[in-house]
């Protein structure tokens, strides 16, 4: 018999874990003539972020993070930049749709946490901003919402914008009920 991990419940036939950590990663280089967001906020600056969709690379990152915390599958599964239906879409859409996968699996997130690297714009004057909109996006506090923003010094991305997120997730009170989990 497989030996039992702290966080399941031994009386119950659930082996899942009561929380489960997911890593999201995006990528989109800049281009003129886009509107940019990030953290489903618009931000003033010359250029946008190239994508299938509205390009918003944080929530594109949150979305696959939270997906791959339940072990669903990704952002561009689900949501295939071949669809001509996802064309400019608000990736607000796409973080739907992970939040009640993750419902549904009988989780809740506890926190985010977010690294945006990027040469301009400075996301320091919008940080609580885009923390704010993540948060009320997520149904957190703003004290559970990480953002960090690092220039990409010497690694040649100045024309790109990436995002790496973790997220935690507990699993529900009602679902431990239903299972007998602690």
């Amino acid at each position: 018999m497989p030996k039992t991990s702290p966080n399941t419940n031994p009386k119950t036939s659930d082996r899942r874990p009561t929380t489960r950590i997911g890593y999201g990663f995006d990528s989109h280089e800049f281009r003129s003539g886009i509107p940019l967001k990030i953290g489903g906020v618009a931000l003033a600056h010359d250029k946008g972020l190239g994508g299938h969709s509205d390009g918003d690379v944080l929530l594109h990152a949150i979305t696959d993070a939270l997906l791959g915390a339940i072990a669903a599958p990704d952002i561009g599964a689900l949501f295939p930049p071949s669809n001509p239906k996802w064309k400019g879409a608000d990736s607000v859409v796409f973080l739907r749709e992970a939040l009640k996968r993750v419902r549904d699996a009988g989780y809740g997130i506890a926190n985010i946490d977010a690294c945006l690297i990027l040469a301009a714009p400075k996301i320091g004057p919008h940080s609580t901003a885009i923390r704010t909109r993540l948060a009320e996006l997520v149904g957190l506090h703003c004290d559970c919402v990480g953002l960090k923003a690092k220039t990409p010094e010497g690694l040649n991305l100045e024309n790109s914008a990436l995002a790496h997120v973790v997220v935690l997730l507990e699993k529900t009170e009602k679902h431990r009920r239903r299972t007998g989990s602690r």
